[in-house]
């Protein structure tokens, strides 16, 4: 019988900084792979605009529409200010996304429209700058930011939709352990129309189970 082979998962980390909140948000750093992930500060606005200019046409087709004073330092800073209430009022937690070795900034991940009680739930919102697309970089990002919201969010399910010809989106969400569950027509009004979604979620349970089948811990062993 051929022997079973298993991928071992790749080492997480979490470092809270003891330092003062910048923008509302604490100092948190994400570690997975070849990525890092923070809340956004001030300071990232030009590499930040820079990037998003440069994917305009990109970007565009995926994401709603952008105003004119999108990529200005008054609209990032209200971006920031923004960010951090709903980090504080535990309603939205962003991160971007840092290559570990050059500490470029690569694209942006957001957990959206928390809610708690009996459901436990957030939705994910990604983007990823045009030269880093397709290399892996956002598969490593949500991994990070999957074990983040479980252990750290406490969460229970986490959700995430894409325009139904996003197939990188889609295959993004597949290979990180998203399980689609359905089509919502007309779902979110992107780029000046409204655009069917696939739905997609992962449990708790989904990433414990593949966790410890990755460590060999699988049936079978």
């Amino acid at each position: 019988m051929a022997e079973k082979k298993t991928t071992r998962r790749k080492p997480f980390s979490i470092v809270r900084f003891l330092q003062p909140r910048i923008g509302g948000m604490p100092p948190v750093r994400l570690a997975y792979g070849q990525v890092v992930l923070r809340p956004p500060v001030d300071g990232d606005w030009r590499e930040w605009s820079s990037l998003r200019a440069n994917s305009r046409e990109f970007l565009k087709p995926w994401e709603p529409s952008w105003s004119r004073d999108v990529l200005s330092r008054t609209a990032f800073r209200r971006r920031l200010r923004g960010w951090g209430r709903d980090w504080n009022d535990d309603r939205s937690y962003a991160f971007f996304i840092f290559h570990a070795e050059n500490d470029g900034l690569l694209g942006g991940i957001t957990f959206n429209n928390l809610r708690r009680g009996i459901v436990q739930t957030a939705s994910l919102g990604y983007w990823i700058g045009q030269p880093y697309a397709g290399q892996g970089h956002m598969t490593e990002a949500m991994q990070a930011v999957l074990r983040y919201g479980f252990d750290h969010l406490n969460l229970h399910r986490i959700e995430a939709a894409c325009v139904t010809d996003n197939d990188a989106s889609r295959r993004v969400l597949e290979k990180t352990g998203f399980r689609r569950e359905g089509l919502a027509l007309k779902y979110l009004r992107i780029d000046g129309r409204w655009r069917d979604h696939y739905t997609f979620a992962v449990l708790r349970e989904d990433l414990e189970k593949a966790d410890k089948d990755a460590d060999g811990g699988g049936a079978g062993d």
